[in-house]
């Protein structure tokens, strides 16, 4: 392996020789420079990995030395040795982008404690990383033994969630393998847990959160209490997504994040209705009977501005002004939005839809340059958070917690990318969806899907007696027979909805107060 290669310039740097051997004693190779134009002779013609830099030299002094280091090498980290802890001497310092300082007199344990913080970090990070990897995983892996319960696997979710984030910031290839490993073999579990307690827990109280309770259980008690609320609802935005913009929210809210099941199928039409009316599909098909009526998935999502409103009245809860709702497709929409956010500011509810995650997850599969910038999960996440930053969406946050609104964010369903092709066999009228499915008669492999020959189990609607569902597993999406290489070649490796996964299934709720 090759030493890392430390340049120590002092102009008494025949004092620091106990030092410097103490430093090659410890594998690193020390180069010596006693002024500041020696310094820059050997930064224009050595390889460097670390400078400490004496502040006070005769001549050219530590600061102008580091100005002119800055210019040759911008990106060559300087630690900065100073008699004085002078403040206004610092922030001169800091300004022109010192990476450490030291104060003197150093002695060899500080001096190789800084070194490794700036040499040796990415491998400390990488071996502690394995370290923590492997106790979380186990330790679930441990509970698969055992009973599981509903919350265990909402922690597996926010487990490989908090894992995803943090080797986006410090990637290590064979951890990342692994971590392809655990969250396929985990989402295996879960399809057979979910297939074992689903029913059940629509069926029976004590059951987790689910899409329809959301509001009951997080909306209605701040309402009763009179405050002011925001819902915000990002279609398609999994947990991941939602924790990597988190920070950026937390310097104008408290945030306090929970998680809930999205209902199945995991997709718009089920998931979100249910979500805006606290009604199972099945019991809104009764109570609205033409909402699914429509061709196209967004066209049975046109009444949750009624749902919410009914849900309310339902609810007993008066409000001091009516609901105010919106929908959001767009940024040009979003940014006329954000620029007339004073209109709803006297209104006790308001709820905003904004669509824009799932037009790109659904546009990645179809534009060839979406889908090269947005290539894997980690760039996927990057480009919202890039988009999050200068959207309208952050703009009308930091503009409601000005006036005290409590907001709640949340999602209809995740997303999950898929792999793996599966045969659907149905006829010309069922539905396009390429995680779910619904028509007369469907059949599909069991293995890869759920085959849902009785809907009210599901307490999904029945339209007629002939009615099936079939919902894909993991990362399973159908093809049909006479489409099998097109759809391959089209949808391998895109984001898909609808499905039995934990990262469609795992819906992030945050409850945001201004701070």
């Amino acid at each position: 392996m090759t030493k890392k290669r430390i340049l120590w310039v002092d102009d008494e740097i025949d004092s620091l020789k106990p030092h410097i051997l103490f430093l090659q004693q410890k594998g690193f190779e020390v180069l010596t420079a006693s002024s500041g134009d020696d310094a820059l002779v050997k930064v224009r013609n050595e390889t460097l990995d670390l400078i400490l830099l004496d502040e006070m030299m005769p001549g050219k002094d530590g600061l102008t030395t580091l100005e002119e280091i800055k210019d040759i090498n911008p990106h060559l980290p300087v630690v900065m040795v100073t008699k004085s802890e002078e403040e206004s001497l610092m922030e001169e310092a800091i300004g022109q982008k010192i990476n450490d300082y030291l104060t003197k007199p150093v002695n060899p344990s500080q001096v190789l404690m800084v070194a490794k913080r700036h040499l040796d970090t990415k491998k400390i990070i990488s071996e502690s990383q394995i370290k923590r990897y492997m106790t979380d995983i186990n330790r679930f892996n441990q509970k698969l033994f055992g009973a599981l319960e509903p919350q265990d696997w909402l922690e597996a979710g926010r487990i490989l969630a908090s894992w995803d984030l943090e080797m986006d910031e410090s990637p290590d290839e064979g951890l990342e393998q692994t971590h392809l490993g655990t969250r396929k073999e985990w989402n295996t579990e879960f399809t057979k847990y979910l297939e074992r307690n689903y029913t059940r827990w629509l069926h029976y109280d004590g059951g987790p959160t689910l899409s329809p309770d959301v509001l009951r259980k997080y909306l209605v008690p701040l309402l009763k209490d009179g405050q002011k609320v925001l819902l915000v609802v990002v279609d398609c935005m999994r947990l991941d997504q939602w924790m990597t913009i988190e920070s950026l929210i937390a310097e104008f809210y408290n945030v306090q994040r929970e998680s809930y099941f999205s209902m199945l199928p995991s997709a718009t039409p089920f998931a979100r209705n249910a979500l805006f009316s606290g009604l199972f599909p099945d019991q809104i098909h009764k109570m609205y009977p033409d909402n699914y009526r429509g061709d196209d998935e967004g066209s049975l999502n046109r009444n949750e501005d009624r749902f919410l409103i009914d849900f309310i009245a339902r609810e007993k809860i008066k409000l001091s002004s009516n609901v105010r709702y919106e929908k959001i497709f767009d940024n040009t929409e979003g940014e006329t939005l954000a620029k007339r956010a004073a209109d709803y500011f006297q209104s006790q509810l308001v709820a905003f839809v904004f669509n824009f995650l799932d037009i790109m997850a659904h546009g990645r599969s179809n534009n060839v340059i979406l889908k090269e910038i947005a290539g894997s999960e980690a760039a996927f996440r990057s480009l919202m958070k890039s988009w999050f930053i200068h959207s309208p969406l952050f703009a009308i946050l930091k503009s409601f917690a000005e006036k005290k609104f409590t907001v709640i964010v949340t999602s209809d369903h995740g997303s999950v990318l898929c792999s793996r092709g599966t045969m659907a066999h149905g006829r010309r009228d069922t539905s396009t969806n390429l995680r779910y499915k619904y028509g007369d008669n469907l059949n599909v492999d069991t293995r890869h899907a759920l085959l849902v020959k009785n809907p009210d189990e599901y307490r999904l609607p029945r339209f007629n007696l002939a009615t099936t569902y079939i919902i894909a597993k993991e990362d399973y999406y159908f093809v049909y027979p006479n489409k099998y290489n097109e759809y391959i070649r089209q949808f391998q490796n895109s984001f898909q909805h609808g499905g039995v996964s934990l990262e469609e299934m795992v819906v992030p709720i945050a409850v945001l107060t201004p701070r």
